[in-house]
């Protein structure tokens, strides 16, 4: 399957432009920086078709209607002549669509460590993902980092960086610092840093949150404006009221992970998955030192 991303001209500039006037009156912008609009944004109908391929497993197609990525993509602005460099994206939840989507003119990149088993355990299925399906995958890349050291490709070589459900896991291991410092390496000036994770309550601490899988949005945003990292953007589009935020075995309670099993599977079912953060961030290109950064520890998990 192809994806044809060429656009109708007056027509698609207009459902573009409506897109977006309509994503601005749910987000919450923390400055004038807006995604552009232009004919080489994505169409909401190119979006859905993406969503509703075949080549999405079932299972990942039932968390939609927790992680919006419709919407979440429209808010970080995915443009389809970029490269896009998705770090750690586990067993492809992501993947799914996003290498499908940059397929004909953009580049997919799926970065992934090298560190230890689990991570090799990924790639591995990750690589084997994209060869049984070469009419989607044919294009996308594979490149590895190690976590200590993270280098993510040449610099100023990314339109777009994103990173899925990974912050609260680079804090525990005391990697966080490093691996947006990499983001910003690896973006061109004016490049987008989109973040999604796991949100703490207001006022929560980091010492009250640690080995939670929960993180202070402002934890976050400072981890990126640390890094040299503008803040263009916040969006409550992955919010859940629902997530109590207060469980035995922190985020992995509820689901897709459910690690109690049956214990009080309903009820945590009912809740559905985490109450996230959706941040947009933007390289100025004032490139600044970052600064020293706590850490957490505790178990790691996506």
């Amino acid at each position: 399957m192809k994806i044809k991303l060429a656009f109708g001209l007056s027509a698609a500039l207009l459902f573009a432009g409506v897109a977006h006037a309509q994503q601005a009156g749910q987000d919450q912008p923390a400055g004038d920086l807006v995604p552009p609009t232009s004919a080489s944004d994505f169409t909401a109908g190119q979006l859905d078709t993406v969503l509703a391929g075949s080549w999405r497993s079932a299972p990942n197609k039932a968390r939609d209607v927790y992680r919006h990525p419709k919407e979440t993509l429209q808010f970080f602005g995915l443009q389809p002549d970029k490269t896009v460099i998705e770090i750690t994206p586990g067993g492809g939840w992501y993947s799914e669509i996003l290498a499908p989507l940059l397929r004909d003119n953009g580049h997919y990149i799926a970065a992934v460590a090298d560190n230890n088993a689990e991570a090799k355990q990924d790639t591995a299925a990750l690589r084997a993902k994209f060869a049984a399906d070469p009419a989607e995958y044919s294009k996308a890349t594979i490149a590895t980092f190690n976590p200590q050291a993270p280098v993510l490709g040449p610099a100023g070589s990314a339109d777009m960086v994103l990173t899925f459900r990974n912050v609260h896991n680079w804090t525990q291991a005391g990697t966080a610092q490093a691996m947006f410092k990499a983001f910003y390496a690896v973006l061109k000036t004016g490049g987008t840093l989109g973040v999604v994770d796991h949100r703490a309550a207001d006022g929560a601490t980091m010492d009250l949150v640690k080995g939670s899988g929960y993180l202070p949005t402002a934890y976050v945003i400072k981890l990126a404006t640390d890094a040299g990292f503008k803040l263009d953007g916040q969006s409550e589009i992955n919010a859940n009221p629902k997530d109590t935020k207060d469980y035995p075995k922190g985020v992995w309670t509820l689901p897709p992970t459910l690690t109690l099993g049956d214990q009080d599977r309903a009820k945590y079912l009912a809740i559905g998955e985490s109450d996230r953060m959706t941040l947009r961030f933007v390289k100025n290109g004032a490139d600044k030192k970052p600064a020293a950064m706590p850490t957490a520890s505790g178990s790691t998990a996506k």
